[in-house]
Order: C-alpha cells, then structure tokens, then sequence
C-alpha cells in the first residue's frame, strides 16, 4: 500500500529520481578523482578507491541495464569513461600491485572495469601470479567478501578450483537464516551475496531456488523495515535485489519503496545515508553522507524501470 496521501508512482517517476541522482553524481564527479594519496601506504581507500570504484560498478550496471537511446546509458557511460580515466587507464592498478600485492581490493575494483570492456594487460598478468601463491588462495576472509573475490578473479581472467558454491553457503544468506535476525549488518551482506550471484542483477536465474524463494517472501517485510527506520542506503540497495530475484515483489510494494524514496530525496538529486535529524538540517548532506546511497537510488531506479517496463525504459 502507498504511503497515506501520496498518489502512487508509477515508472516515469521512478525513472526521475535516478535522473536527478544521475545529475548530481555528474555535478559532483571531482569528488570522486583519485588524490594524490591513492598510492601511499598511509592512505586512506575508503577515501580514494572505494567511491571511484563504487562509482565504476553502478555505472557499469545502469548502462547494461538502460537502452542506448536512453540519455541515462549516456551519462553512466561518460561517468564510467571518467572513472578509468583517473585510474590512468587502468596503469595504476598495476602499480599498486606492486606497493600491495596481496591487497583485494585492487583486484575487486579493476574487474569492473574489466567486465564493462576497459582492461589493462599488464596488470592482469601481475594479478594472476600473485593469484598462483599459496598465500592469496589461503587468505582468511567472510564468506560474502570470497564470494565477491572469487567472482573479481573470474572477470579478470582468473580461473581456480574453488568454487563459489561452497563460498555461498558458508554466506549469512546462504545459510537461510532465521527471517528475524535481519539487521543493518546482515542486510547489507545479502544484498552483495546477490549482487555477485547476479552480476548485479544481469542475471536473476543465477539465483538458486532455495534462497529465491526464501527473498520472495522475506525481502518485502525487511524493505517495509528499513523504510520505516529511514535507512535509505539499505532500502536502495533492497530495492535492487528486489528486482534481480527471478520473481520481483508485487506492485504495491514497489510503488509504495518508491514513493517514500522519492520523498526522501533532496532537490539537488541527492540522497541521504539515513533520515536526517532536526540537527542535521541543510540543503542536503555533505559527500561521504550521501555519495553511496545517491549511486545506489540511481542503480535501483534503473533496475526498477527495466523490471516494470519489461526491458522497454521510458523515454527521457
């Protein structure tokens, strides 16, 4: 059901608040360049490499996920252009396999870029010695990050024995958990078990029957929850996972995380983390507190659009 007094929104809407999404994350891309710190040991990733890389994958997945004729293929394809470019077209991957050899995330970050066709030789070839040790096939790490590793190797080329099966099942959600024991924690960990099943979201068969049908009928009450607790980060990245299941929620319940979403978001197109506080009231929160969500409200509205449209879109 829709929110009290609030007409129901139907794809058009949708569709705009990824385009008001799409237009501040382009209005804000120099926040997203790669600083000088990049490729010191002292520097900070969730800083430098984690928005740019955020950036790549939802880029990557609007533009799969959009018509060519759609003018929101074309930004995510220019934001997506501008993101290799400040990894100096992939050269800097290659030199901080060099200051960390054993580091994932470079791997992680590169196989975006490597799926959406940009792909740097020389880098594949270091990665895949390092891939060859005994140490980077035994490093310790939670189930859902070796399920994500596991799936980067396989963009990049990277083929070994371990399957992702076994990685899946050792996850939070792969273990078909008791339904109230979902939490911020948890939450944010099922939805990357299904975005590296998925591809995030290019392939929802991918996803095995036991655990489609236990997100069929638990992810509608855990999305109301989230709503409810104006955790818009969460609810957005839900939303997607929502529409990569074989079998989307219903209507209502799509419209009704939609509107509230709608609501949410600032007039400049961003949107908050989180439901800000009296003491936090402004025009729109600062960068770090709304950079992740806003790509996340851009990727689920474009993911809605295609489930509702049928892969059609609508125009711009």
């Amino acid at each position: 059901m829709t929110a009290v007094g609030v007409t129901a929104i139907g794809a058009e809407e949708i569709r705009d608040v990824g385009a008001a999404a799409f237009a501040w994350l382009s209005a804000h891309r120099e926040y997203f360049a790669l600083g000088e710190d990049a490729l010191t040991r002292d520097g900070h990733v969730d800083a430098t490499w984690k928005p740019l890389g955020e950036l790549a994958q939802t880029c990557a997945s609007v533009r799969a996920h959009t018509a060519p004729w759609d003018p929101l293929h074309a930004c995510a394809a220019d934001l997506l252009r501008f993101a290799w470019q400040q990894t100096g077209q992939g050269e800097l991957f290659r030199r901080l396999q060099r200051l960390e050899p054993f580091a994932t995330y470079p791997l992680e970050i590169y196989s975006v870029f490597a799926a959406a066709g940009f792909r740097h030789a020389g880098y594949e070839a270091a990665a895949a010695t390092t891939a060859r040790t005994r140490s980077w096939r035994l490093a310790e790490q939670e189930p859902t990050r070796r399920l994500g590793v596991l799936k980067a190797e396989r963009r990049s080329g990277i083929h070994r024995s371990e399957q992702a099966a076994q990685a899946l099942r050792r996850t939070w959600l792969g273990g078909l958990p008791e339904p109230w024991t979902f939490e911020r924690s948890s939450g944010y960990a099922l939805t990357h078990v299904v975005f590296h099943l998925t591809d995030w979201g290019r392939t929802p068969a991918d996803v095995p029957a036991d655990l489609a049908a236990y997100l069929a009928h638990w992810l509608p009450p855990w999305l109301d929850t989230c709503l409810d607790a104006g955790m818009w980060d969460l609810s957005c990245e839900l939303l997607v996972v929502a529409t990569s299941l074989p079998d989307p929620p219903d209507l209502p319940t799509l419209e009704d995380a939609w509107t509230r979403i709608a609501e949410a978001q600032c007039t400049s197109g961003a949107l908050p983390e989180a439901r800000r506080g009296d003491e936090e009231a402004g025009p729109e929160p600062d960068f770090r507190h709304c950079y992740h969500s806003t790509l996340m409200a851009a990727f689920a509205a474009a993911q809605t659009v295609k489930c509702l449209t049928g892969g059609q879109g609508v125009p711009g």
